[in-house]
């Protein structure tokens, strides 16, 4: 493993409680306090604080959120912040799944059906690449973090280190290839391929996107290693080391599989004989013929349908023990941060009883045998128990890490000076006229509105309401495609509707800095989407501009409404006495409309990148930036930055820099 050291750029220093908050859970980490809690409220600039956290200590990083969409508006940020070092995006690579399952009540199997994405698998496998290769490694990922990955010892022994003067066989490399699962391809060059000319063996490692690697031999000795573009051919540098990782993180080790499969076998002939003595001849049969066609695929293929449901062979693990996770790729002195932790945190402990039901139909009726058990998530004992230093980083965290945390540090004051909204309680009878005459009073001011009912079925009865009434509305909640949102907010922004009316989709990551009313319809019906923190959640969407305020329709106050005002008028107090001490005038969050996942860009002028290295340096981390969009179907961002890309190639092409 190379060590390097990280390198945090950014025009802005920590202010603020940004100073103290660093400072405090610096400490806690370097006194080995194993939870502490980030309470830092929207805006206040948490992702830059876990950065500031990160280069000082100088430790790799995992940094957990609870959706693919948040994890890449984070990873943006902190490839933003950190573009010497490998900060890498690891969520599930389906695109589409359908879980393998059987329904006894009416005879039922169901086939996994699934379509992967093939540029989040290759982001995948660049994630464990760079944790096995260097130090300096963010790795922002979703909960899929906690399930079963191949093991990391399997991972590293595969993988083939190459330098020049190495001595080593053309053919010998190309079968060394093949055991970890790369296909000859001479005539369609894509990843995990390669191609063989002569003396030079071009290889396209999974872990890349647009770059491949041309071996040179001579004789039996490695003459040249040669990093090149795909798409033109041209080289690129030449390299004085290459790390070749395996296809897929689930394979066979070759000296082991003769062995593998007989203790599969030995699993199978157990469980048909238990199935024959219970009488259950058909769960019999049916495993039989299904895993014995598995094993065969395994020996000719290297792999099968399902192969993750033998993972436990391939990793020698004994049956019950936890699987290996992205987790175990990390070295010992790693740290981890739970983004939005009142969700994330829920989210990991739920994972392993729904995978375990679903299973137990499975195994129980010969479709599969028990060894699937244990291709699983982690359980939440074990999660923990491979975490040594965690921060939960949350604007209104759960009881759960508050009351394990060894110290809560506090980020109320925004770098802005933003303070939080004021919040008002207004009577539910004649509220929709209400509503409407603050909806109006907003739209004179030039800004948006955000409502949030209870059900889907108000959301849409009042936004029909409030066409009726000549206003510009959407509703927007679980039924709407993730594009149409997306475009339903970027409508609201450029003030082409005027009010999105929603459930709890106004929630977390939702920062629109022209909102200026935000309305709570029901807030006295306690539950989920009127809870403390779900208050707080949505009272936060308002806190981007300074004249924003939100308004409580209920006819009582309930324990949960008096508990999110008093947080807010604490908060506001706080931050109100910081802006009068330091002479700060709050001012409203400027954002581009156009730019709904990265952060502000410091430099956007591609006429700023004076030669081919800076060209070159630019279009690697747009491409980059703009896969991430693409993944999290922000596609509008996507055209940015493939826009900015041609332009830079206009440039480079104009100045003879980049090659036509």
């Amino acid at each position: 493993m190379e060590y390097f050291k990280f390198k945090l750029e950014s025009a802005y220093a920590p202010c603020g409680d940004q100073p103290e908050a660093i400072e405090q859970l610096i400490n806690g980490i370097e006194c080995n306090e194993r939870l502490q809690v980030l309470l830092g409220v929207t805006g206040s600039g948490k992702t830059f604080t876990m950065a500031n956290i990160i280069n000082k200590l100088n430790r790799p990083a995992l940094v957990i959120a609870h959706n693919k969409t948040l994890a890449a508006q984070l990873c943006n940020e902190f490839k933003e912040l950190f573009p010497h070092n490998r900060v890498e995006y690891f969520v599930s690579y389906y695109d589409y799944f359908q879980p393998e399952a059987y329904i006894p009540r009416t005879d039922t199997y169901i086939e996994k059906g699934l379509e992967i994405n093939d540029e989040i698998d290759r982001l995948r496998n660049s994630a464990t690449s760079s944790l096995v290769e260097r130090n300096d490694v963010i790795v922002v990922a979703s909960v899929s973090c906690i399930y079963g990955l191949g093991a990391p010892e399997n991972y590293l022994k595969n993988t083939i280190s190459l330098r020049p003067g190495d001595i080593i066989n053309r053919d010998t490399l190309i079968d060394r290839l093949a055991s970890i699962l790369y296909k000859r391809n001479d005539i369609s060059f894509e990843r995990s391929t390669f191609r063989v000319r002569g003396d030079i063996l071009d290889i396209f490692p999974s872990s890349y996107n647009t770059k491949a690697v041309r071996i040179e031999f001579f004789e039996d000795e490695i003459e040249k290693l040669i990093e090149f573009d795909v798409n033109s051919g041209k080289a690129i540098s030449a390299l004085t080391h290459i790390s070749i990782p395996p296809a897929t993180h689930y394979f066979i080790d070759r000296d082991e599989n003769e062995k593998i499969l007989d203790q599969i076998r030995a699993d199978l002939h157990e469980r048909v004989k238990y199935f024959k003595s219970e009488d259950k001849l058909i769960e019999a049969q049916r495993l039989k013929e299904r895993v014995n066609y598995d094993l065969e695929m395994i020996r000719e293929m290297g792999y099968c349908s399902g192969v993750e449901n033998y993972s436990r062979y391939f990793d020698r693990r004994l049956p019950g023990t936890a699987p290996f996770t992205l987790i175990d790729y990390f070295p010992d002195n790693f740290i981890v941060f739970i983004d939005e932790s009142h969700i994330t945190l829920p989210q990991i402990r739920g994972m392993f009883s729904g995978d375990f039901s679903r299973k137990q139909n499975l195994v129980n009726f010969g479709f599969r045998l028990p060894a699937a058990f244990d291709n699983r998530p982690l359980n939440f004992d074990e999660f923990n128990s491979r975490i040594k230093q965690l921060i939960c980083v949350s604007a209104t965290p759960a009881d759960y890490e508050l009351n394990l945390a060894s110290r809560i540090v506090e980020q109320v004051v925004r770098p802005t000076g933003l303070i939080e909204p004021p919040i008002s309680i207004r009577k539910t009878e004649g509220q929709i006229d209400d509503l409407i005459s603050e909806i109006n009073s907003s739209i004179k001011k030039g800004g948006r509105s955000l409502v949030t009912t209870l059900t889907k079925k108000m959301a849409e009865s009042l936004t029909n309401y409030l066409r009726e009434h000549n206003i510009k509305v959407e509703y927007m909640h679980s039924d709407v495609d993730t594009l149409d949102r997306i475009e339903i907010i970027t409508r609201l922004r450029k003030g082409d509707i005027d009010v999105v009316v929603g459930i709890n989709l106004l929630r977390e990551g939702l920062d629109i800095p022209e909102v200026l009313l935000v309305a709570i319809l029901d807030a006295d019906k306690e539950g989920f989407l009127r809870s403390r923190s779900s208050l707080i959640q949505t009272v936060g969407r308002a806190a981007r501009n300074r004249d924003a305020s939100v308004i409580f329709y209920a006819d009582v106050v309930t324990n949960s409404m008096k508990s999110a005002i008093d947080e807010t008028d604490r908060r506001r107090s706080k931050q109100i006495e910081y802006n009068t001490e330091n002479n700060i005038t709050p001012r409203t969050i400027i954002k581009p409309i156009s730019n709904t996942l990265m952060i502000s860009k410091k430099v956007e002028d591609v006429e700023l990148c004076k030669n081919k290295s800076e060209i070159e340096t630019e279009i690697d981390r747009l491409t980059e930036l703009m896969k991430l969009a693409s993944d999290a179907f922000d596609f509008e961002t996507a055209i940015i930055m493939r826009d900015r890309i041609a332009s830079l190639k206009k440039i480079g092409k104009k100045k003879n820099q980049y090659p036509h």
